[in-house]
């Protein structure tokens, strides 16, 4: 008896599991209006079964304009029915029932609909003029929602991981310019607002730009708080005194606070730092960021906020006006060279306070310079050129990060493995965009390259002849 319970219990598991895939099988593979949207777009649908309700052939000269805003999904369809010329716009449902149960028999911004497109025609509709819509049936190959469905049920977020290469190179680089474009924009905006807290100080902006990536990722916040809490302006009035700068930042940064480093209390630096700070603290009401806040776990030494801050005093204090230089440079190495700062003497044997070490990397490396240009510099120059209409300043924010070698990252590593490498950091910063805002959310059929695959004339997987739709 108990072994017969027991296979029991195993045998409605069984089901129950087979019960609950289906479900989430089901929910997948259900018809999509994004996925209508796309066939039509791109005119992917079976033009010689598109007929209106007497099964007269109707001839699509454009599928008209997408929209994504409220109202009809395409403006401007232009098509050809029984040599009669219609213009208007078209509605794409899954049901033509979805009509009514989206309130558009009731919205005369419907009334210009010339065609509705249907998964499935299961009622007749009417305009809020009251006119009856021409409805037809929108018929595409299936394997073309197979190739769909394997790219969104991919548990991987770069769905199309090793098929990039099946795509049209042409197509791919031109889709990566225009992601590189659209970061540094979406860049761009973010600068806008930190102009406008800065009361379009070009200086302070760029000096918070820079403090924020000068942390990398890892102490982006603490560095961004520490730029809020310390204006430039406090900083370049010590510009002539390097120790009272690295006072301003360390003192701030709340990195001077005993509890951090016990074995700073004999360390001579460490005490000339604290009491320049006192002074400066109490002069200029500063307020410091919790200490505890930075971190150094998983950092190779050389990038410890520590020898970064110091390296960040030695920017600031040896350029007088960061920006103004940086708008004198032509080329990418100029930036480079203004850029490559070394910390002070002190951190040639440190990397944490009151602890000696035998030597240390205290300049500025290539590939974290390389990272200040491509997230604070370039993007800081295509706005400049924005702004005051100076496109060659936009132009060479474009040729320096074409120039700079791809980041390192998991990222880029990630699409490297998948068949994709770029060539630069114009490229690599593609990527992420690409990544973050469409491969992350399996947008596929938004992303060139990933619709690319999805309309190739045979299924993707298991296929050995492979091509491209014209």
């Amino acid at each position: 008896m108990e072994s017969h319970g027991h296979g029991s219990l195993i045998l409605l598991l069984h089901y129950s599991f087979l019960l609950i895939f289906g479900m989430l099988h089901f929910n997948f593979t259900v018809m999509k209006e994004e996925f209508l949207h796309w066939v039509w777009k791109n005119r992917f649908f079976d033009a010689g079964r598109l007929c209106d309700s007497e099964s007269l052939p109707i001839e699509v000269i454009t599928p008209g304009d997408y929209n994504r805003d409220s109202g009809p999904d395409f403006f401007n369809t232009r098509l050809m029915i029984s040599g009669t010329a219609w213009a208007g716009n078209t509605e794409i449902h899954i049901n033509s029932s979805d009509w009514y149960r989206h309130g558009h028999h009731t919205d005369h911004a419907y009334d210009n609909v010339i065609l509705h497109l249907v998964y499935n025609d299961d009622a007749s509709v009417f305009t809020a003029s009251g006119r009856q819509l021409l409805t037809a049936r929108l018929e595409y190959d299936p394997v073309l929602w197979e190739n769909y469905l394997d790219f969104v049920n991919n548990p991987s977020v770069l769905a199309c991981a090793g098929m990039i290469g099946k795509a049209d190179g042409f197509m791919v680089k031109h889709w990566l310019w225009s992601l590189a474009v659209d970061r540094l924009e979406r860049k761009s905006s973010e600068i806008r607002e930190m102009l406008e807290k800065t009361e379009n100080d070009w200086e302070e902006t760029l000096y918070r730009l820079i403090s924020r990536y000068f942390g990398f990722r890892v102490n982006t916040d603490p560095f961004e708080m520490l730029a809020s809490r310390l204006p430039l302006k406090i900083i370049r009035k010590h510009a002539d005194n390097l120790v009272q700068a690295e006072a301003l930042l360390f003192g701030t940064a709340g990195l001077l606070d005993e509890a951090l480093f016990r074995e700073a209390v004999t360390d001579d630096y460490y005490l000339l730092l604290t009491r320049e700070y006192r002074v400066l603290k109490s002069k200029y009401s500063l307020k410091p960021v919790d200490g505890w806040m930075w971190k150094f776990h998983r950092l190779r030494p050389a990038n410890f906020p520590t020898v970064r801050l110091s390296q960040l005093a030695a920017l600031l204090t040896r350029t007088e006006g960061l920006f103004s230089r940086v708008l004198e440079c032509r080329d990418t190495e100029s930036i480079r060279r203004l850029l490559a700062v070394r910390a002070s003497a002190y951190w040639n044997t440190h990397y944490m306070f009151g602890r000696e070490v035998s030597a240390t990397a205290g300049r500025a490396g290539r590939e974290s310079v390389d990272l200040l240009i491509i997230n604070a510099v370039a993007p800081m120059l295509f706005v400049f050129g924005r702004l005051r209409q100076q496109q060659e300043r936009c132009d060479l924010a474009l040729d320096i990060l074409d120039s700079i070698p791809p980041e390192e990252n998991s990222v880029v590593t990630d699409f490297t493995e998948a068949g994709l490498r770029p060539e630069s950091a114009f490229a690599s910063q593609a990527l992420l965009e690409l990544r973050t805002y469409w491969c992350r959310h399996h947008r596929c059929l938004d992303c060139m390259i990933g619709s690319s695959l999805i309309g190739m004339g045979h299924k993707l997987r298991g296929s050995s002849s492979i091509f491209l739709e014209p």
